[in-house]
């Protein structure tokens, strides 16, 4: 049988792991807290508290909590990851409330693209303590749709979509009966292109749904099983917006109103997708190209 603890960790930017000697027993909070840790996996320090712990022989309560807390807030989908989260949420009830006030921060405040990369990485680490939770895996795909749809980081268009869509369906798994998981999951898996399993999806949800809503998914299956779709997968044309974006950025107007135009010309796509912030960025290439009227037109449908 392979020996686990022989599976190297990941490699994160300001830890260390430590491997504790043998016997070695986590305490802390006057005696309430008391783990041994043989058969877990090395400890992620913090590179200040490494040759602290090694000088004494090991790490203290303190170094443990702090450097398992940075190592998921890293990187959540780390090596051991659940095991780390498994000793937070038993030893550390602190770290485990201070993680739930950032995301409640997070939430109230509109958020850049690092904010939204932090804001999944402490939601990953709040379903590594409760893994049977499906509101914390829409939440975490929800985020990742935000990530793959604002106009400023449509750079992370693939992954944002495909992270989506993978939480989606674990939420699905988790709760069948939710519908808004279920419209959501048919929606991700549209804008990758698959969409005869958009139209299963949704169909499976139908019962769920009543009045409005109901129509306008029957509406969407009818469009797909008719063959009214994008000329290309939605998640194609959202990657050519962000290359727009970067002409753009980089002076070259032209080049970007001609990448929006093509991606505009497509009706099916210009009709389901919330164009605002496009039109915007193209009447400002009109704008600088000296195209006032054209310029106008687009504002105005931004």
């Amino acid at each position: 049988m392979k020996d686990v603890t022989a599976i190297q960790p990941t490699p994160l930017d300001g830890i260390r792991y430590f491997t504790p000697p043998e016997g070695f027993v986590l305490t802390g909070r006057d005696g309430r807290v008391e783990i041994p840790w043989e058969g877990r996996p090395p400890i992620p320090l913090l590179e200040e508290d490494f040759p602290v712990a090694a000088e004494s022989g090991a790490p203290d309560y303190d170094m443990v909590g702090r450097g398992i807390y940075q190592a998921l807030r890293l990187n959540p989908d780390c090596v051991r990851a659940f095991e780390y989260a498994c000793v937070l949420k038993e030893a550390y009830p602190h770290i485990v409330s201070e993680l739930g006030g950032q995301i409640i921060m997070l939430d109230a405040r509109e958020v850049d693209t690092p904010y939204l990369d932090r804001k999944i990485n402490l939601l990953k680490i709040m379903a590594l303590f409760d893994p049977a939770n499906a509101g914390l895996c829409l939440e975490i795909a929800r985020t990742f749709t935000e990530k793959g749809s604002r106009l400023a980081t449509l750079h992370q268009a693939v992954t944002g979509w495909y992270g989506a869509e993978r939480f989606l369906k674990r939420a699905l798994e988790l709760d069948p009966a939710d519908r808004h998981a279920a419209y959501e999951y048919g929606e991700a898996l549209y804008v990758l292109g698959r969409y005869d399993r958009a139209a299963e999806v949704w169909a499976e949800a139908l019962p769920l749904m009543q009045g409005s809503e109901k129509a306008r998914v029957e509406a969407r299956i009818a469009a797909i099983l008719a063959g009214r779709l994008p000329l290309v997968p939605p998640l194609d044309y959202l990657t050519a917006l962000s290359l727009a974006v970067e002409e753009h950025h980089a002076g070259r107007c032209d080049e970007a109103a001609a990448i929006i135009e093509d991606v505009l010309g497509d009706p099916v796509f210009a009709a389901q997708f919330p164009m605002n912030e496009v039109y915007y960025l193209l009447g400002s290439c009109y704008q600088e190209m000296g195209m006032v009227k054209e310029a106008a037109e687009a504002f105005k449908r931004s």
